[in-house]
């Protein structure tokens, strides 16, 4: 992580956040965002290059093998889905500030079937 100066990251902040169970039904609005976003290859590779450590844009398209703005686009998707959050800024050597994203720790479940399913699935 050459180029970048110390952070103000919460690096506890993936690890204490309280896990909770997502369960939707598939015909739902929020399931219909969550696949969208997630059947593009770049998300999914930007999603799992943050398992392991917290990240900013510039270190994901690093790690990816494509442009910050195309990173910056499935974060933005990423966020909105609800699978990645930011957690802190960290500052280049410029001076600049970059914010430092994670995935959420909740459990997603996508339940093929209708509302009454989701409530047998959460149960």
């Amino acid at each position: 992580m050459s180029g970048v100066l110390p952070s103000e990251t919460d690096r506890g902040a993936a690890e204490e956040d309280g896990g909770d169970v997502r369960v939707l039904p598939l015909d739902d609005d929020e399931a219909a965002r969550l696949i969208n976003c997630l059947a593009a290859d770049t998300a999914r590779s930007t999603l799992a290059a943050l398992q392991d450590d917290p990240a900013t844009a510039s270190e994901l398209a690093d790690a990816v093998g494509t442009s910050l703005q195309n990173v910056r686009h499935h974060l933005d998707n990423l966020r909105e889905a609800g699978l990645v959050r930011v957690v802190g800024n960290r500052y280049s050597v410029k001076g600049r500030e970059m914010k430092v994203y994670a995935p959420t720790r909740d459990s997603l479940v996508v339940c093929v079937g209708d509302s009454t399913d989701v409530d047998r699935a959460v149960e």
